[in-house]
């Protein structure tokens, strides 16, 4: 998989080694799999969950969000298996997560 604005994860383990050392084994992992549907990327990373929601333009929209650093991050992507990429969009927090604000911000 080809994975587009990997600036996020720089911004974010930055100054934070642990973080950095998981983004970064993400990223190695991510890039090396070949995914056709949300099944194959569980087959991966178990914990992968694929949320649908309609934006304020009313375009569905389907996130794929990944457990990062033993649960305590929330990487946002939008996935195309058709194009073979992966879209980051965020890294929050689990209570930045779970206000859903990241949902308007698709």
């Amino acid at each position: 998989m080809t994975v587009l604005n990997t600036s996020v994860l720089a911004r974010a383990g930055g100054k934070n080694a642990p973080l950095r050392k998981a983004l970064d084994q993400w990223l190695q992992t991510t890039e090396a799999a070949t995914w056709g549907s949300l099944q194959d990327v569980r087959a991966t990373f178990a914990t992968a969950d694929g949320v649908v929601m309609k934006t304020a333009g009313g375009v569905d929209v389907a996130a794929t969000i990944f457990n990062v650093k033993g649960n305590q991050y929330r990487l946002i992507t939008i996935i195309s298996y058709a194009a073979a990429t992966v879209l980051v969009r965020e890294l929050l927090t689990p209570p930045e997560y779970s206000s859903d604000r990241w949902k308007d911000r698709l």
